[in-house]
């Protein structure tokens, strides 16, 4: 028969493994990791839209966040992109510097703002995809309008952004310019763009500002500062 004693401590022991392993499981990130695959294209651009078709192709995939940027520098040959903004272009040409490229160019993608390559490849895409590696950032969550990032060790200062997306598909007649006559198939299209701030490896929380538009999706990235790799990216399942 066990004793009074021996079965205090026994229970004591089990309460005690019960708190760890909650406490354990509250440390683990909340959502999974994402390989970010992000589109600089053009409704001007001829050779954008099997690109385009390549991301609309891979944008419910699970593991995958898709997003398409419009780029501005196609405006002036015959159509003005519908979606485009400046704040795009200048994000496409932030990695060009980081990458110690001399140009942009459309259409091109980033994998992780790792890789680059012609987004026109399907069977180039599929392969950086599946070599990206996702797991070096801090965990992220979304708690009552806040994103909270978690504690790491970065490499370099780290820019926080929030990306906020249009999940339908969105069909665009174009009225001029190279694909003048067509109409093209947009998906995740990026909408809003917003730099919420900087994370130094400390956790910290983030207020979520509400968005201009309707229907978007909400995802955020820790990048390493001006274009440098996406260490973390997450989805707010309860935007969507």
């Amino acid at each position: 028969m066990m004793t009074r004693p021996l079965l205090k401590l026994l229970l004591g022991a089990l309460s005690l493994l019960a708190c760890c392993e909650l406490g354990y499981a509250q440390e683990l990130p909340t959502t999974a990791p994402l390989v970010v695959v992000e589109l600089f294209q053009s409704q001007g651009c001829s050779s954008c839209p099997p690109a385009e078709a390549n991301l609309n192709a891979i944008a419910g995939q699970p593991g995958i966040l898709a997003l398409s940027y419009g780029v501005t520098y196609w405006d002036s040959i015959g159509w003005k992109d519908t979606f485009a903004k400046q704040a795009y272009t200048e994000r496409q040409w932030a990695y060009a510097r980081h990458h110690r490229h001399g140009n942009v160019w459309t259409p091109q993608v980033y994998v992780n703002g790792h890789s680059d390559l012609v987004g026109s490849d399907r069977a180039q895409l599929d392969q950086v995809i599946a070599d990206a590696t996702t797991a070096q950032g801090p965990p992220l969550s979304w708690e009552h309008g806040q994103l909270v990032v978690g504690a790491g060790k970065p490499a370099a200062d780290c820019d926080v952004w929030l990306v906020r997306y249009d999940p339908r598909t969105i069909n665009v007649a174009i009225g001029g310019g190279e694909n003048g006559g067509r109409t093209l198939p947009h998906r995740n299209v990026v909408r809003e763009l917003v730099h919420l701030g900087n994370w130094d490896g400390s956790p910290h929380s983030f207020a979520v500002p509400p968005s201009s538009f309707r229907g978007l999706s909400t995802a955020a990235l820790v990048q390493i500062k001006a274009g440098g790799d996406i260490l973390s990216a997450s989805r707010d399942s309860a935007a969507l």
